[in-house]
């Protein structure tokens, strides 16, 4: 409880943490909003394809000028990874090959990383992470998004000496949902492409949300970092409400949906006829725990804790997350801790690439949240063959593949691919 303390102490010394960001889309300008006002950080460069619309991002969240003078913006992410005046670099491209590029180069040249970018995380998540303790700084989620926030509710219900069922998040979802494209994911939005367009929302990027790639994603970072599992069908995405997190997220064998306990799970906010959720946590983050012994469950009832009809299952939740607006304290807890706000560890799952309609061989994959696949979070030893999500971009089929299809590494060509080879490498890795 004493970030904001050493932070300030910080500034107090003339020794602010000076962090560099990669990225100035909508979560990097999230967190550039609130850097004016938190005393002991600073931002001295932002790297962005376009300079110019990272410098009017500034301007848009509020910078005066003299703050945006004081800034360097270069268009080159390795380049701002090796400066002398940053000491945290913030990967925030949503590239998976950009991020473990730019990580890479930030580690190298003995700096933090704090890895916005999921789909960089679970590509090479825990090869990174060992790359960096190697080297004596810190590898890191981002607080703020719902990875790190549901890493910490997983990490105190641990350390208070409960069993963890089940830990994931709320989102908006239907099987139909799957096979949606950038051309008609705004009217799931209950937005014009107009006005979507005048807002600069990226179709591809929200569509990623909602045809279940990124649910994939996040929850095989949880996965990833808190050694939980990911279910060997895919994520069930469960219509779910608050109320019923313990009745629902609890193994089969005393009446839940989960195949055993210690899972990940994406929940509805929409019933599967398309009705509304009661009570439903689209926005927020939760973790479902076991009582260890007779003496626990009885402390539910006297303190009021919601439970299921055993009395032994309880969830606790957060009913909102702030993304880019709460990055700071995975920033400063780097710096000022040398602590991680959650750190992949070992690869529990990936996220496979599945077709979106028929393909034919010489077609090009566009990726996450585009025309051709989506994802869909898999255990590693079911899916060791399939081919990742994040390397399912400007990548040639090789054969023809039905709707529906899991496609496998085999079907595409990645000679020449360096990111393959470190999801290799971590995938190797054991805790």
């Amino acid at each position: 409880m004493n970030l904001a303390r050493l932070a300030a102490e910080a500034a107090d010394r003339g020794t602010p943490v000076r962090a560099g960001l990669i990225g100035a889309g909508k979560f990097g300008s999230m967190f550039l909003s609130q850097v004016p006002t938190i005393a002991g950080l600073e931002v001295t460069a932002i790297a962005d394809l376009q300079p110019s619309r990272a410098r009017a991002s500034c301007q848009a969240v509020g910078w005066d000028d003299n703050r945006i003078e004081a800034t360097t913006f270069v268009d080159d992410g390795a380049a701002l990874a090796k400066r002398d005046d940053v000491d945290v670099v913030i990967e925030a491209t949503g590239n998976p090959r950009a991020g473990i590029k730019h990580a890479g180069a930030a580690i190298d040249a003995g700096k933090h990383v704090v890895m916005v970018n999921v789909e960089a995380d679970v590509l090479a998540g825990p090869i990174l992470a060992e790359k960096a303790r190697s080297a004596g700084v810190v590898y890191s989620m981002a607080y703020g998004d719902q990875p790190a926030l549901v890493s910490e509710m997983v990490d105190w219900a641990r350390a208070t000496g409960f069993r963890v069922t089940a830990a994931g998040k709320g989102t908006k979802y239907l099987p139909a949902y799957h096979c949606v494209t950038p051309d008609d994911v705004w009217q799931h939005y209950g937005l014009t492409p107009e006005d979507a367009k005048a807002a600069g929302m990226n179709p591809q990027m929200f569509n990623s949300f909602l045809d279940g790639t990124k649910s994939a994603i996040e929850m095989v970072a949880i996965a990833n970092a808190c050694g939980l599992n990911v279910p060997s069908e895919g994520l069930a995405f469960p219509p779910c409400g608050v109320d019923d997190l313990a009745h629902i997220l609890r193994p089969h064998e005393v009446g839940g949906q989960l195949e055993g306990r210690g899972f990940v799970e994406t929940i509805s906010s929409l019933e599967r006829d398309g009705r509304p959720v009661f009570r439903d946590l689209r926005w927020g983050v939760y973790v479902v725990l076991e009582a260890p012994n007779d003496y626990a469950a009885a402390c539910f009832n006297q303190y009021g804790l919601p439970t299921d009809d055993t009395g032994r299952f309880a969830a606790m939740y957060k009913p909102f997350h702030l993304i880019g607006l709460e990055l700071s304290v995975s920033v400063l807890s780097a710096a000022l801790r040398n602590e991680p706000t959650g750190q992949a560890q070992s690869m529990r799952g990936t996220v496979a690439a599945v077709a979106k309609r028929d393909l034919k061989a010489g077609e090009r994959l566009d990726g996450e949240g585009g025309y051709t696949v989506w994802g869909q979070a898999l255990p590693i030893d079911i899916a060791r063959t399939a081919l990742p999500i994040g390397l399912a971009d400007h990548v040639t089929l090789r054969r023809d593949v039905g709707a529906g299809t899991r496609l496998v590494l085999e079907d595409v060509d990645l000679r020449d691919e360096a990111a393959l080879d470190l999801y290799f490498k971590a995938r190797r890795l054991k805790t």
